[in-house]
């Protein structure tokens, strides 16, 4: 039984199909690269829409009323406020739906066929696909972005630092068991939220699409073109929007839609972020509740937001709403907790490394601070990434991160006499390896070290009943709004089209890369790392 009743705020705006290259002609972002995976073959046919229907629909619903952007040609919705529904725990423990990554419900009309597509980072299953992964990471513009003139040095970057990376990079995945648990628990929330849909009498095929690693996007869309849709919610299972993760998600999707007929044609409906949702807020401050009480004195406790770093250029000249929702997020966290008469102080600091385990200062105490503060560090003693870097990514300087950053934080705190600290992730709605080694293990040593003396830490939502029948209200709620697909490419990937434009990117391109890699500094940074 539903208790409690929350107004709905929303807002409903159509544009026209050619109009949705706006906001990814300021990222700069190209997604035509190639990835390591299986090659997937299919062909379906689907019912014929008129022109007239392939619009776009914007649907708004934030605490104040927010433009969403348009990326990629899909939908974007930001989710209503919808009342909050405790439930039973839909959690299958143990369940696979390899291959396929699909929960399947056998009720579905012929008239109608409802699919959700669970969007996500996806992790290597073995130490083996530890190398494989990374390099799929790299290889994405949204990750690392380089000038114009570099872009065609995406690949042999990422097999660089892919290659050089993964040592390490194994070595905590090897901590937490041999592999990410991400696609388990993606899997797990896949089937209930298929359950909690099928409660509420909206049956639906629920789909996992990892960007980085099985199943892929690719994947996942073959069996949707084999299902026969007629329509389709985006999931992405990111709370808060960000050009590094939902919105490298969505490119990937949009380019395959708008090579394929039927897809091109299918009503879609994506749902871009849902972190103000009462379902998502109530659940984050049940779980921080439940780990106040703990600790021996829980109105001492420090709540400690670790949230995943994007690099500042995002936010500030691409546009990337990331920490302006991040930090309504915390508000509402914590105006939540407050409501229950929890007072506790709080603080929200960000990781310096995006999606990349490294830890502490461990790595850059032969760095001078004054020139690389900030700046991204791949491995020990990464002098030549750093240098790569450096050059690739800031024009001007170093290349700066979201502040304040965690590990400075927990010094810092230490330093204060903070002594019981409850560290709360606040990115991510899975367990996962920035979880599991980096904040389980790394980020307590270093708290201990610091001075603080009582450490937890609050799970991810995971399977928690209240948040899947949130989820399952935000994708019914998204239903009624699906448009096709815009096929417009937009102005920039035609100039990036042009034989002429090519030709003359790729000449200055080799020029400057050719000075760069043989350039005292870099020649010394080779052998001092590489020989």
């Amino acid at each position: 039984m539903e208790t409690g009743t929350i107004s709905r705020l929303l807002q409903l705006t159509k544009f026209p199909s050619s109009g949705f290259a706006n906001f990814t002609s300021n990222s700069s972002i190209c997604c035509s690269q190639k990835r390591l995976m299986p090659a997937c073959h299919s062909s379906h046919g689907g019912r014929e829409m008129n022109s007239d229907e392939r619009e776009i629909t914007v649907l708004s619903s934030e605490p104040t009323l927010k433009k969403s952007s348009v990326v990629g040609g899909l939908s974007l919705h930001r989710s209503v406020h919808k009342r909050d529904v405790v439930g039973k725990t839909f959690c299958s423990v143990g369940l696979s739906t390899y291959p396929g990554s699909i929960v399947e419900s056998s009720s579905q009309t012929a008239e109608e066929k409802i699919g959700v597509l669970l969007l996500n980072l996806g992790g290597p299953d073995t130490l083996h696909d530890v190398q494989p992964f990374l390099f799929n990471l790299f290889a994405d513009p949204d990750i690392i972005r380089l000038p114009r003139l570099f872009r065609f040095l995406q690949r042999p970057l990422a097999q660089l630092i892919s290659v050089l990376r993964a040592p390490k990079s194994k070595e905590g995945y090897a901590a937490i068991g041999g592999g990410s648990p991400l696609r388990k628990i993606t899997d797990e929330q896949a089937s209930a939220l298929k359950m909690a849909l099928e409660t509420k009498e909206v049956p639906a095929n629920v789909y996992v699409a990892m960007r980085y690693w099985h199943p892929f996007t690719e994947e996942a869309v073959h069996q949707i073109k084999r299902d026969g849709l007629t329509k389709l919610v985006v999931l992405p299972l990111y709370p808060q929007y960000s050009i590094s993760t939902t919105g490298s998600s969505v490119r990937a999707l949009q380019n395959i839609f708008k090579e394929d007929s039927y897809l091109s044609r299918l009503p879609v409906a994506v749902i871009e972020s849902w972190y103000q949702r009462q379902g998502y807020i109530k659940s984050m401050a049940n779980l921080i509740e439940q780990e106040l009480h703990n600790f021996t004195k829980p109105e001492e406790v420090m709540i400690f937001f670790s949230a995943h770093g994007v690099p500042v250029s995002y936010v500030e000249n691409a546009g990337d709403p990331y920490r302006d929702q991040m930090e309504e997020c915390i508000f509402l966290i914590m105006k939540e907790l407050k409501a229950r008469e929890i007072n506790n102080d709080h603080t929200l600091a960000y990781q310096k490394r995006n999606f990349v385990n490294v830890g502490k200062f461990l790595y850059t105490r032969n760095i001078p601070k004054t020139k690389y503060s900030g700046m991204k560090v791949l491995f020990p003693r990464g002098e030549l990434i750093q240098y790569c870097l450096f050059a690739f990514q800031s024009r001007v300087g170093p290349v700066q991160w979201l502040k304040p950053y965690t590990d400075e934080v927990l010094v810092e705190l230490g330093q204060k006499g903070v002594k019981s600290l409850l560290a709360v992730p606040v990115s991510f709605v899975s367990e996962h390896i920035e979880t599991l080694e980096e904040i389980d293990m790394e980020y307590k040593e270093l708290a201990l070290e610091s001075g603080i003396e009582n450490w937890g830490r609050v799970p991810a939502l995971n399977c928690t009943s209240s948040f899947i029948t949130d989820l399952a209200d935000a994708v019914i709620e998204a239903l009624p709004s699906t448009m096709a697909m815009s096929t417009s490419t937009g102005t920039e990937e035609e100039v990036d089209n042009d034989p002429m434009q090519y030709f003359m990117k790729m000449l200055f391109g080799s020029l400057l890369a050719f000075v760069f890699l043989f350039s005292p500094k870099m020649v010394s940074a080779f052998k001092k790392n590489i020989l």
